[in-house]
C-alpha cells in the first residue's frame, strides 16, 4: 500500500504545467501571423529567441530560448504536434532522451467576443528530472510572460496602425 502512495506521489510531482493567457486587443490574424513569423523573432521576442524548421523539415524544429536573467541560450530539437492556422501550434521536445524531461509547448488562439484575441501560452513538463528542474520552470513562466507582453505590444502597434482599427475582422 506505502508503495502505490509513493508511486502516486512520484508520478504526481514528476508532471508540471504552465498556462499563462493574454488578451490582446488586435484581431487574430495579427496575432496567428506575428507568431508564425519566425524571422522576426530576434526583433520583439526576449524569450524565445529563434525557430526555424530543420533541415527543410516540416515535422521539425531548431528553438533557441534565453531564460530570463541568463547569458546562457538553451537550444531544443522539438517535433511539431500541432499547426492549426489560427488556431494551435504545438511540439513537443525533450532533454537528452524521452522520459527524462519532456515538454509538451503550445501557442493556442481564440478570437473574442470584441474581436480582439486571447492568447495561451504554456507548456506541461513530464519526467524523472521534473521535480529536480523547478526553479528553472519558473524562469522559464516568467520568460512566457515576458514574450506574451512583448507579443501583445507588438501586435496592437499593428493592428493600430492600420485605418480604422475599429474594424476587428480578419
Amino acid at each position: 500500500m506505502a508503495s502505490s502512495a509513493l508511486l502516486i506521489f512520484y508520478i504526481w510531482s514528476s508532471m508540471k504545467q504552465i498556462k499563462t493567457i493574454v488578451h490582446i486587443h488586435a484581431p487574430i490574424h495579427i496575432v496567428w501571423d506575428a507568431l508564425m513569423n519566425f524571422q522576426n523573432y530576434p526583433d520583439w521576442n526576449p524569450f524565445i529567441r529563434s525557430i526555424e524548421w530543420a533541415s527543410d523539415s516540416k515535422e521539425q524544429l531548431l528553438i533557441t530560448i534565453l531564460p530570463p536573467d541568463s547569458q546562457k541560450p538553451m537550444k531544443f530539437n522539438p517535433s511539431i504536434l500541432r499547426h492549426e492556422t489560427q488556431k494551435e501550434f504545438r511540439w513537443k521536445g525533450k532533454l537528452l532522451m524521452k522520459g527524462l524531461f519532456d515538454g509538451e509547448h503550445y501557442f493556442r488562439l481564440s478570437k473574442l467576443p470584441n474581436g480582439s484575441t486571447a492568447f495561451v501560452h504554456g507548456e506541461s513538463f513530464s519526467g524523472v528530472m521534473v521535480p529536480f528542474l523547478k526553479s528553472g520552470l519558473r524562469k522559464t513562466e516568467l520568460g512566457f510572460k515576458q514574450m506574451n507582453m512583448a507579443l501583445k505590444e507588438l501586435c496592437e502597434e499593428r493592428f493600430k496602425a492600420i485605418p480604422n482599427p475599429d474594424n476587428l475582422s480578419g
